[in-house]
């Protein structure tokens, strides 16, 4: 089994991009909604996503917070195209930027199409309580703000927020 500790920031200013290493087109899309997970009708959500020239299945357990059980199975990218045709809300088109700083790689996920605007950071950790420095161009942590998961900008993207949920 396993398990991904994150935790989550948006991002404040473009400061970051001097330090990207690497750039990964993704498109993703999730076979499940929100709104199934906010029944509890599923306990996990149910991605697919074509990450540059690789293609993944994606199942990660439905826990606010930085902890979770996640499972990650490598597929034909063929087939991952055809499960993005059947995945429900929108395909999520994003730049995942790859920075290192300070000994912890960073994710900064450039969000495209309906989530444009939107700029967020992640980080993975070996513990929950591994220490890390905070670059200045992460800002507020997100970590359990349910509206910044994926499967929720699927959902209901960025465009569709209100100027206080921004």
């Amino acid at each position: 089994m396993g398990i991904e500790i994150e935790r989550k920031f948006l991002v404040v200013d473009d400061s970051w991009r001097a330090g990207a290493q690497q750039v990964v087109p993704m498109a993703q899309g999730y076979i499940n909604d929100m709104g199934a997970m906010d029944r509890g009708e599923q306990r996990a959500s149910v991605r697919v996503r074509i990450q540059g020239e690789q293609a993944f299945l994606n199942l990660k357990s439905r826990e606010l917070g930085h902890t979770r059980q996640e499972f990650d199975y490598p597929i034909p990218v063929a087939d991952a195209r055809a499960l993005l045709a059947l995945c429900v809300g929108g395909v999520i088109d994003k730049r995942r930027h790859y920075v290192n700083h300070r000994g912890h790689l960073w994710e900064v996920d450039e969000f495209l199409g309906d989530n444009a605007g939107l700029v967020v950071a992640e980080i993975e950790l070996g513990s929950a309580d591994e220490v890390f420095e905070r670059p200045a161009w992460a800002g507020a942590e997100v970590t359990d703000q349910v509206r910044y998961y994926n499967l929720a900008l699927a959902s209901r993207p960025y465009s569709q927020w209100s100027p206080q949920e921004r």
